[in-house]
Order: structure tokens, then sequence, then C-alpha cells
């Protein structure tokens, strides 16, 4: 008996079409990246959620980034949870004035050896050398903060301790990373960073304000702090983005406990607080400060805007701080003046949205050669606060 064999391949050919189809992945996406601000954006870091990709690869470290003319960019990964698993892609996007823009996403399998190194990046870390700081970084701006030893040895009346929760700034005028060196010189030589060796300097005093950027609660014009971080969590440190958080221990009569994520970009002058609240009982006046020093600085408050700027000299030179937040987290803004020393401040009193506050600390150093006068400071943060309100707009396709 003669077989007829074609319907049988014909079925087994489909199959085998259709069964192809099925399991073939695509091999790029294009990220579309909206500006609806009618100024350029330049190098700003966007962040593509991982799960978006699903369709490319599950090993997310074989994806590399190129723009429109192919130029391949500098990427992170960012798990942000710290849960074992990716989460976020990271990379600079350059949009024109109301335009649009698409990068590529693709899978390469050498994308270790073909991805751009950054000649810059931000950092963050502790640093038990000098006690036990907190410092972080990026090519532009630096910051410090205090730990749990720095406290004890204050209560207990020992050399080297620093009693603050407020924020310190650095001032560097270099855009490679400092905090190693800086640390290490001071190491062998204390107080190094106090003195400017060509690359910048700490000559900023917190004591006990608020630096810029701490909190605190203003009740009875008396402004009630915590003392300084008990834990910390680096979450990233990389080419393009930093992000750590800060726990503090409960504090005034009202219970408070924070915890401070903390993230900045590079090529940014403003590093992100997003504050997580916990207290026994509804806490008034959550506030966020700018210390006044000896009050001979410039100050701007615009809450309808919620920008807060103190411009004012530091030794030979000037140096701009800023505070951005929204409008509707905002109570009401104080220049605050007193004869206490360091409780002359810029305070805004804040109402936290479901117990998170959110706000963007920035600063320049007219040695940086950046940002020369307040009325330039001023427009940073003009700008500074439309782009935080208008974040670029991204689809995958």
């Amino acid at each position: 008996m003669k077989l007829n064999l074609k319907p049988t391949l014909f079925l087994l050919g489909t199959l085998v079409l259709f069964s192809s189809f099925e399991t073939k992945k695509q091999t790029s996406l294009g990220i579309v990246v909206k500006n609806a601000l009618a100024m350029n954006r330049v190098d700003e870091v966007v962040s593509i959620q991982l799960k978006q990709l699903k369709k490319l690869t599950e090993s997310y470290q074989d994806l590399l980034v190129k723009d429109e003319k192919g130029k391949l960019l500098v990427t992170q990964i960012v798990d942000t949870n710290l849960d074992g698993k990716a989460d976020e892609l990271l990379f600079q996007a350059t949009v024109s004035a109301n335009s649009s823009v698409t990068y590529t996403v693709f899978v390469d399998q050498d994308a270790q050896n073909k991805k751009p190194v950054s000649s810059y990046s931000t950092f963050a870390r502790f640093v038990p050398e000098r006690t036990d700081d907190f410092t972080w970084e990026n090519d532009i701006v630096a910051f410090r903060t205090y730990g749990p030893e720095a406290q004890r040895l204050i209560e207990a009346g020992e050399k080297g301790g620093t009693l603050s929760s407020g924020i310190d700034i650095w001032l560097k005028k270099v855009k490679y990373s400092i905090i190693d060196k800086w640390y290490s010189n001071n190491l062998k030589t204390p107080g190094y960073y106090h003195i400017d060796h060509g690359e910048g300097y700490d000559p900023y005093h917190v004591g006990k304000s608020r630096g810029a950027g701490g909190t605190g609660i203003w009740l009875k014009d008396s402004l009630h702090v915590s003392k300084n971080f008990v834990k910390y969590r680096v979450i990233a440190t990389g080419p393009l983005r930093a992000i750590f958080e800060l726990d503090y221990d409960s504090w005034s009569q009202f219970g408070v406990k924070e915890t401070k994520r903390i993230s900045l970009d590079l090529g940014a002058n403003f590093t992100k607080f997003e504050n997580k609240i916990a207290a026994n009982s509804k806490i008034p006046n959550y506030t966020v400060g700018i210390t006044l020093h000896t009050e001979k600085g410039s100050v701007k408050l615009n809450a309808p805007k919620g920008i807060f700027r103190y411009w004012e000299p530091i030794d030979d030179a000037f140096v701009g701080e800023g505070i951005i937040m929204a409008p509707k987290q905002i109570v009401e803004a104080v220049n605050h003046h007193s004869s206490h020393p360091d409780q002359s401040q810029i305070l805004v009193i804040t109402e936290p949205k479901n117990d998170v506050l959110v706000y963007y600390v920035g600063s320049t150093w007219t040695k940086a050669g950046l940002i020369q006068s307040k009325e330039e400071w001023d427009a940073k943060l003009e700008k500074q606060e439309q782009i935080i309100n208008n974040p670029l707009l991204i689809k995958v396709m």
C-alpha cells in the first residue's frame, strides 16, 4: 500500500514554522524619549523598567543602548530594592526643546566588552576611617553626613566626634572623584580636606544647623532635630547614579523615625532626598533647612514655585545652596534669624504626603567655574524646578 506523506509533512512543517515564530525573541527595541519643555535637555539620566525589556532577554547584562547615530551609550543596571534582581536600566538622554529622540536598546552577547566606560562617575560610601561619615559625590558636587560612632564620641566626651544630622557640602573643582583621596590624605595629615590643594576643600560649617537639607520639627519657635544616622545601605554606585539609604533612630516627643533614600546623578548639582517618616503621633511642622551661617549672604524664598536659595561668601569665593520641592508639600517658608550659633536658617515647613517628603538639595561654588553669580544660580534653580516637574517622557516601542 502506498502512503501519501504530503499532508503529514505539510502539517509538520507548519508546526515547526509556528513554533519558530513563538520562540524567536526580538533583538532590539526602540526607546522614544520626549521633551515637552521649551528648553534643551542635555545628558539627563533616564530610567527604563527592565520588565519592559523582557522581550529581548532575561540576562540584562547583555543589553546595550545606542543613539540615533549608532553611538553606544554608558549604561547602568540598578537593583532598586536590594532583592538580588535587577530593576532598572539607566542611560543619559539628550533631547532638544519640544521634540523627541529614539534610542535603541539591543542584545549583544559581547556587551560586557563593548560597553563604553564613563570618564567620570557618581560615588557613595561609608567612611569608617574618618570615624563613620557617609559621603557621596558626582562630577560636580559632594556631600557628607555623620554616623553613630561620631555621636558616641561626643556623648562620651571623647575627641573626634560630631553630633549632627545636618548635611555638609564639600566644594570641588575637578570632575574626577575626590572622596577616597581626600580621606586618605586626611589620615596622613589631619585637616587635609579643609585646605584647598587645587581640587577643592571643605570650609562649610554645619555644627548644630541643618547644613544644606537636614530636617527637623519646628515647634514653639525652636527647631528640634534628630541625632546621627544609625544604619546605612548602599543601593547603587556607578557611572550614572548613586543611591543609598540612611536610617535615623526615634527622636523628639513624637517618636519620629526617618529613612532617607538619597540619590545623585552624574552631571547634576542636585541630590534627591526621599524621606520616609514614621511617628507615634501626628508630626507638626516637619521642616527642611539651610544654614545661613553668619548671615552675610543673600536669601531668596519662592514658596509658590518651591524654590529656596542662599548665596553666601565663603573665604575668597561664593557658594550657592538651594532646596527645591513641590509647592503642595509646603506650609510656610521662613528666613529665621537667631542670636544662637548655627540657628539662623532658611526653614521650609512642610506637610509630607503619605508620610514621604521628596525634595532636592543643590550647591555650587564659583571656583568650580560653572556658575559665577547669584543670578546664574537663580536661573539654574528655576531650570531645575522645571526639569523636576516635567520629567522626560519614556515610551518603549
